[in-house]
């Protein structure tokens, strides 16, 4: 029998990294998007392209780290287990995300009084407005939907789970918990969605023993986003906020 995985001082620092450091990074980088009226083409393939780098250095330190100390690929969801509950719920989860991104979009478009000003900036600025653009998009949310839910799904749920002596629920919540730290950039309303998000998926990876669902619905939720706001959403946030996403005041 393989034992639980246990905290080790490398883990201890990645656990570090990954709840004060990386969200700290991430809201200084929208900060400073914030304070720019627009970005470039380049600007935002160059976005892209290091937050692909940035990822998937994280995700190779910590395959690195857990490898060294024994931990088997399947311990941290790299598994399909029962074939067909897997790819039933990774289906499902999928195209409940999906149907849940494309309706959110849709009453944002039809009530744009809904649209907060930080969402309205952020989408301006970072969601793809060319085909070149869009396909190196697609590269970025698989990243993100590959490394974060192995990162948070994998190895975080992992080692809490562990150090909880197999607690499937302290698993559960503390990724979460890190995943939603992870988007505190979001704001309030930004930060109670990922977590609870961050529950769902935690909860399908205890319940399948692998990422394969939550990757996939990881992947449609943020592809939809990105490629459905900007057509959608584009006139309806700049009829309100002006082409830099700043509110416009009547005088």
């Amino acid at each position: 029998m393989v034992p639980p995985m246990t905290m080790h001082w490398d883990y201890a620092v990645i656990l570090l990294f990954l709840g004060a450091v990386a969200p700290r990074l991430g809201y200084r980088r929208v900060h400073r998007l914030m304070l720019i009226p627009s970005t470039t083409s380049l600007e935002r393939l160059a976005l892209y392209g290091s937050t692909i780098a940035f990822q998937w250095l994280a995700t190779a330190i910590i395959v690195w780290r857990v490898l060294a100390h024994g931990v088997r690929p399947w311990q941290l969801g790299l598994a399909v287990g029962n074939a067909k509950l897997t790819v039933s719920i990774a289906v499902l989860l999928t195209l409940l995300l999906l149907m849940n991104q494309i309706a959110s979009i849709r009453r944002l478009a039809a009530k744009p009084s809904e649209i907060k000003g930080m969402i309205a900036e952020l989408a301006l600025k970072i969601f793809p407005q060319d085909n070149v653009e869009r396909l190196a998009f697609i590269a970025l949310v698989s990243t993100v939907a590959v490394c974060e839910e192995m990162i948070y799904r994998g190895f975080v749920q992992g080692v809490f789970e562990g150090r909880a002596g197999n607690s499937v629920t302290a698993g559960i919540v503390i990724s979460a918990l890190f995943f939603a730290v992870a988007h505190v950039y979001q704001g309030r309303r930004g930060l109670i969605s990922t977590f609870i998000i961050g529950i769902v998926f935690a909860g399908v990876r205890a319940g399948t023993g692998s990422l394969i669902p939550s990757i996939c619905g990881h992947f449609a939720a943020d592809l939809a986003a990105g490629l459905l706001a900007p057509v959608k959403l584009g006139p309806a946030i700049r009829a309100r906020f002006g082409q830099s996403g700043t509110e416009q005041v009547p005088e």
